[in-house]
């Protein structure tokens, strides 16, 4: 997906979820889809989940492949990576080596697709519920791979625990922002099933005013209350501005007599 994509593109979006084996990337989709954990550990070759959810101004369409954790399926890896509008890739804060195997997949991703940094990623360290008495990745290492050695991407970093049901629903959560479907840090932006409040305020406020208020000026201030969009008069300004060079004047004044020739 570019920077020209219009928001009716995304009314379909095929996220793959990448990573080593037994990391938990099964359990990650049915936590999240059926609210479900299965201890017992299934090798993946290949699982296809659709899903609908109503955003109020559109209706998105959710593909969500669960590929192997092993690279014996090649040619089936490339055509996932090929054809996803969003990654998740999942490593276990267990283990070093699928830390390793995420670097690799990332890898993979920017080999096979020019447009990599317009790409939303998720990087999910999960069984977070070990790390009382196990921990081999601190996020911090994840972190300064993610945004120090890699180049711009339009990623985020979080743990989560498909067991404790820790920051499940925020990884999907974040490809609605990550995908500018909905705006960072809206309140509803992290809502799968209702209109975004911020979302319906941003319209409406489009059409009453071409800009929006000064920072001090919005509204829920002290200020902002009855000077809404109320211009400062040039005069002010001016005298604002000539009252601040005579202080820079007179401190530097202040300066040249503390120094002692």
């Amino acid at each position: 997906m570019n920077s020209t994509t219009t928001m009716s593109d995304y009314e379909r979006i095929r996220l793959v979820i990448l990573g080593g084996a037994g990391v938990g990337k099964s359990c990650i989709i049915k936590r999240f889809l059926t609210n479900t954990y299965i201890s017992k550990y299934r090798s993946t070759v290949e699982d296809l989940y659709n899903r609908e959810y109503d955003l109020g101004h559109m209706t998105l369409k959710v593909d969500i492949l669960d590929t192997a954790g092993d690279m014996q399926f090649p040619a089936m890896r490339r055509l996932c990576i090929a054809t996803a509008h969003a990654f998740l890739l999942v490593y276990a804060v267990t283990s070093a080596p699928s830390f390793d195997c995420i670097k690799k997949c990332f890898e993979e991703i920017r080999e096979q697709r020019g447009d990599y940094q317009e790409i939303p990623i998720v990087v999910a360290g999960n069984k977070l519920d070990l790390t009382s008495t196990h921990r081999e990745i601190p996020i911090e290492d994840v972190s300064e791979w993610v945004y120090c050695e890699l180049p711009k991407l339009r990623v985020k970093v979080l743990e989560c625990s498909a067991k404790d049901d820790i920051n499940i629903r925020e990884i999907f959560r974040s490809f609605l922002t990550l995908s500018k479907i909905f705006p960072r840090d809206t309140e509803e932006s992290s809502g799968l099933k209702r209109r975004s409040s911020a979302y319906v305020s941003a319209s409406k406020a489009g059409r009453r005013t071409a800009s929006p208020a000064p920072e001090k000026d919005k509204p829920g201030t002290s200020e902002g209350k009855d000077t809404l969009m109320k211009p400062r008069s040039r005069s002010l300004i001016r005298r604002a501005s000539r009252k601040t060079k005579q202080q820079m004047r007179e401190a530097q004044n202040a300066n040249d007599d503390c120094n002692v020739s």
